[in-house]
């Protein structure tokens, strides 16, 4: 059996090829994709050759909603027929996966392209975690892209109040307020500082930073409150430079926290510190009772047959492609 899958051929250029559809092996799930999401921020540096991971081809993706085709032997979680969540999936019409990497979904009437945020959500969710905000806290999230637009949202069910969110796109201000921010404005916006540190008694509580940029950064800790917690969320690609640790960090007793979605427990979940599988299933349930809102995210339904002119608008920083769902049924 054939299938199709999403090729990075060479800098700014992706293809759609055919391949080998595997069978189940042990320990591993075979499923049939109904949708993709891609990743903005990871999959155009990866596109760019900005990442760690040098050459070429690449096959990119972070999330998928597959329904289950085979279990190899010894998987106990999932069978035939049933829908998973699938984490560090490739943009492909059927994977073959460890039941490791697979979250069933319990909901039947939850759609695929809602279900398939599962994955980029609890990644925006873990840097919140890490700052460990306590009710009536204020806290800034800084970026409104997807990882941002979800942190914002699980920040609001936390309690957070104010609520603050920052980036340069006015649509994605206007989208961060409909979904429970209590302000949005632009990091260029004059005497920024002072108005956050007005609706916020003398600064944020905790910060959540997900562009990786390097002057975003200093912009989140001169924002603070002291005591405060920053979580860096976002992948940074380029150094962060002239940082007075002594009067942004150590004087006021700054937390910082390297929050990169790899850092988290296997197996078990504790305080701050939800595995992947957990932080899913969570996500899974919220989006079934309407707690977060995914549907507004969605930005794009697209065939893979579009992954080269997709992809190019990404390499090009096309800022409508917020929340692009490929569809492979």
């Amino acid at each position: 059996m054939k299938g199709q899958r999403i090729v990075f051929v060479s800098k700014g250029r992706a293809e759609l090829e055919e391949f080998p559809v595997p069978a189940a092996a042990p320990g591993k799930v075979l499923l049939k994709t109904e949708c993709t999401l891609i990743s903005p921020g990871t999959e155009r540096a990866s596109l760019l050759d900005m990442t760690d991971c040098k050459g070429w081809p690449k096959y990119l993706g972070y999330s998928a909603v597959a329904t289950v085709l085979e279990c190899g032997e010894g998987v106990t979680s999932l069978k035939p027929g049933e829908r998973a969540a699938v984490y560090h999936s490739i943009h492909a019409s059927h994977q073959l996966k460890q039941e490791c990497d697979l979250v069933r979904i319990e909901d039947p009437s939850l759609p695929a392209e809602e279900a398939v945020f599962s994955i980029v959500a609890a990644m925006g969710l873990q840097g919140l975690r890490k700052v460990r905000p306590e009710l009536g806290e204020s806290v800034m999230i800084m970026g409104q892209g997807l990882l941002g637009l979800f942190a914002l949202q699980c920040a609001r069910l936390s309690g957070a109040f104010p609520l603050i969110a920052l980036d340069f796109n006015p649509e994605r201000r206007k989208l961060a307020l409909e979904l429970g921010a209590d302000h949005a404005f632009s990091p260029d916006e004059p005497e920024l500082e002072k108005r956050i540190a007005e609706l916020t008694r003398g600064g944020v509580n905790a910060v959540v930073e997900v562009t990786g940029a390097p002057d975003a950064i200093n912009l989140g800790l001169r924002c603070m409150a002291p005591m405060g917690r920053i979580a860096l969320t976002g992948c940074s690609r380029t150094p962060t430079r002239e940082l007075d640790f002594y009067h942004a960090v150590h004087r006021p007793g700054i937390t910082i926290i390297g929050a990169h979605n790899f850092v988290r427990p296997k197996l078990d979940s504790r305080p701050g510190f939800w595995t992947m599988r957990d932080d899913m299933a969570m996500l899974l349930r919220y989006f079934s009772a309407g707690r977060i809102k995914t549907r507004p995210l969605i930005s794009e339904r697209a065939k893979p047959s579009q992954a080269p002119e997709l992809y190019k608008r990404l390499t090009e920083g096309d800022p409508s492609m917020l929340g692009t769902v490929f569809l492979w049924n």
